[in-house]
């Protein structure tokens, strides 16, 4: 990773968490990504070479910069929706003063009816965003998902109760595996293999 990138990285983190310190507006909060977890989750994409990664989420755009990394040296691209106009015009910014801002679509509006829009296929999806709408947006990409894929979400040990609904969705899905690792908030991550 050049430098330039991670001096933004590291400015996004402090910045985050002063701003999360005095918001008590949880929407208007960065939230943003541990450390921790954003480099685990950008080396799963980069070593697995994913082409098409579809984030959730977007906030201010940390995540998304770890997530434009990874893919950038297999040509890959990243589509991340966010419902905030205001944290979409601050992940632009920061992607362009990446240089990764041609590696991403933006998609503004509610996870379930933004999934709806898209096509796919998507061979990694990470989410993190609205934990108790998660089970309604993985059922509305089920059929937008490629053979070979990677499901990734944030908080499963954090936040278990929100997210049980859609941990027991990626359990009960057919020829999927499933973990959750415990990096940061505890990172649930679910593989399918496709047809050999």
């Amino acid at each position: 990773m050049d430098t330039r990138l991670q001096a933004l990285l590291s400015q996004l983190e402090s910045e985050g968490q002063r701003h999360d310190q005095g918001e008590l507006e949880h929407a208007r909060r960065m939230l943003n990504l541990e450390r921790a977890t954003a480099e685990v989750l950008a080396l799963w994409i980069r070593s697995s070479h994913r082409q098409h990664v579809l984030e959730i989420g977007t906030s201010n755009g940390y995540s998304t910069l770890w997530l434009a990394w990874a893919v950038q040296p297999s040509g890959g691209r990243i589509t991340s929706i966010d419902r905030s106009a205001a944290k979409h015009a601050l992940a632009g910014e920061n992607l362009r003063q990446a240089g990764l801002r041609d590696l991403v679509e933006l998609a503004q509006g509610d996870g379930v009816e933004a999934i709806r829009r898209l096509t796919g296929p998507f061979d990694a999806v990470f989410f993190d965003a609205d934990r108790y709408s998660a089970p309604a947006q993985l059922e509305s990409l089920l059929p937008k998902l490629a053979p070979d894929v990677l499901l990734f979400s944030d908080n499963a040990l954090s936040h278990p109760q929100e997210l049980a609904g859609y941990l027991a969705a990626v359990r009960a899905l057919p020829d999927f595996e499933s973990a959750i690792v415990p990096v940061g908030k505890g990172l649930s991550v679910a593989y399918r293999a496709g047809v050999a």
